[in-house]
Parts: C-alpha cells; sequence; structure tokens
C-alpha cells in the first residue's frame, strides 16, 4: 500500500474542484473551506470522504489516510464552527441544526464532482453522513458510521459543563493533553487544536449536541439506500442497542460490536477498524483485499 506524506495534501480550489454548484435544493449554507484532497488511486472510488466527530477536525483521521488512498481519492473535511476560532462568530440557530451540516456535506460533494462518494463518519460525522445518504442519494456510494446512534433524546450537556470548566485556555503540548484526557482522547484533541488552543467555541458545540437531546434521526436513517458498515464500540457513548437495532431495520447495513474500544474506535482499535473497513470496500467494489 502507499504511504504518502501527508504534506502532499492540498486545499481544494473550487474554481478547478469541479465546475458545478450544488441543486438549488442543497442551499448556499456552506463552502469549500476546510475542504483538503489527501490524494489517492484514482481507479478506486471516485471520492472517499472522511467526516469528523464533535470538536474533532479532519486532521484526526491522518492515521487511516495513508491505507485509505489504496482504495480510492481521499479528502477530509473540517465541519462547519471547527475550522479554527477566529471563524465561529455569532450563529443562528439555522446554523446549527443537522440539516445545515447535511448541505454543506452536498455541496463539498458536488463541488468535488467524482462521482457518489463513499463517506466514513465518526460520531457527528457518522449522522451527518446518512443524513446526507437519506436526503441526497446519488451522492453517496456507501457509508461507514462509527459509534453514532439515532436518538439522544432527553440527554443535555449540563453534565460537559464542569469537565469544559477544567480545560485550560491553552495545552502546552501533547503531554499535557494526554495528562488531562487520556492518551486517546488527548491525541484527538491535540491533533484538532491550533497549537494547543481550541479550535471553536465551546457553546457552540454544546448547542450543536443540545439538538440531539431534541429530536431523532431514525426516518432519515430508514431512509439510506448505500451500503453501510455501523461500527459500534465497546465502551459506547451510544443509547445501548441502538447501532444494533440500526441493522436490523435497514436491509443494507452491517453491524459490528468492536470488542475493547472507547468512542474513537478508529484510534482506539485502529487494526480492528481498518480491517472491517478494509472487508467493507472491498465488497463494495469486488476486490479480493
Amino acid at each position: 500500500m502507499n504511504r504518502i506524506d501527508l504534506h502532499n495534501s492540498h486545499a481544494v480550489n473550487p474554481t478547478c474542484a469541479g465546475a458545478r454548484r450544488p441543486e438549488a435544493k442543497v442551499g448556499a449554507v456552506g463552502s469549500t473551506a476546510g475542504l483538503l484532497d489527501h490524494g489517492g488511486d484514482d481507479d478506486g472510488f471516485g471520492a472517499i470522504v472522511l467526516l469528523h466527530g464533535l470538536m474533532g477536525r479532519g486532521r484526526t483521521w491522518r492515521r487511516q489516510i495513508p491505507w485509505l488512498r489504496d482504495y480510492g481519492r481521499v479528502f477530509t473535511f473540517d465541519a462547519a464552527f471547527h475550522q479554527g476560532a477566529d471563524r465561529v462568530g455569532d450563529p443562528a440557530a439555522a446554523d446549527l441544526a443537522t440539516e445545515r451540516f447535511v448541505g454543506d456535506v452536498a455541496e463539498i460533494l458536488t463541488w468535488i464532482d467524482r462521482g457518489p462518494a463513499v463517506l466514513i463518519g465518526h460520531s457527528m460525522g457518522g449522522l451527518h453522513a446518512w443524513c446526507t445518504a437519506a436526503e441526497f442519494p446519488e451522492l453517496v456510494s456507501a457509508l461507514v458510521v462509527e459509534d453514532m446512534a439515532p436518538d439522544f433524546r432527553g440527554r443535555t450537556t449540563g453534565t460537559w459543563q464542569p469537565w469544559f470548566a477544567s480545560w485550560p485556555d491553552r495545552f502546552a503540548d501533547l503531554g499535557e493533553a494526554v495528562a488531562h484526557f487520556g492518551p486517546v482522547a488527548g491525541r484527538y484533541f491535540y491533533e484538532a487544536f491550533d497549537d494547543g488552543r481550541l479550535h471553536g467555541s465551546i457553546p457552540v458545540w454544546a448547542a450543536l449536541a443540545e439538538e440531539w437531546g431534541g429530536r431523532d434521526f431514525w426516518t432519515q436513517w430508514d431512509a439510506v439506500q448505500a451500503p453501510s458498515l455501523l461500527l459500534e464500540a465497546e465502551f459506547s457513548v451510544t443509547p445501548p442497542d441502538q447501532m444494533e437495532r440500526m441493522a436490523q431495520r435497514n436491509r443494507h447495513a452491517t453491524y459490528l460490536r468492536v470488542a475493547g474500544a472507547g468512542h474513537l474506535v478508529h484510534d482506539d482499535a485502529p487494526e480492528v477498524f481498518r480491517g472491517a473497513v478494509e472487508a467493507f470496500l472491498s465488497m463494495q467494489t469486488g476486490r479480493a483485499g
């Protein structure tokens, strides 16, 4: 497999990455800011787009990008309000709705313009992936959803506040982040931060999660027609049994519970994650893996 230096990744220029705009129903809700093209096998999938979780960033996928390049052209995307603290502003309620993020994903897939894409999403990114597949099936060929469920109703972020309050203004280095969050989450957050500082707004991030506590996304999941791989951590943050029920309700889905893994399955159990995703992608292309 190719092992290409991640420094070869480059930002997508909308003027050359596909000339057509999204359909009118997508709306002008987002932009290609935060979209990076990491290259890959042009004989594979036209686009494999990695969507990060809440408080994450595209670069938290850096350990998966090298082997995914063997399966197609790989892109990462920093979601709105995760592109740097100076880009947050004062968002309106509509800007925080899941539909806004789905519009953003649809827009970048249209800019990429390489045919239906494989979407691989962790947590929040998984939700955005399946909602995009439901709303814009012509843009999505397959899904990988990592540790995310459709129904968090009744849950709030109130218990997060003491945790947020314990964060320093800046983490001096990776070691300090690891000491604060643990080895897996510490690396995840530090990679997302800008020189140790938050790359967004805690109140905005909390508001994004609060939306999930007030609605469910079963209707969107049930509408997905693309082949889907569901990966649930043994020590999941999702409500019990929901991801398994997702597979039971949707004949296009395959479910795997990853023993011993926490919420960040792709970093906590990287070999299991890789094996499952490679097998799934190979099934979609008829490759032997």
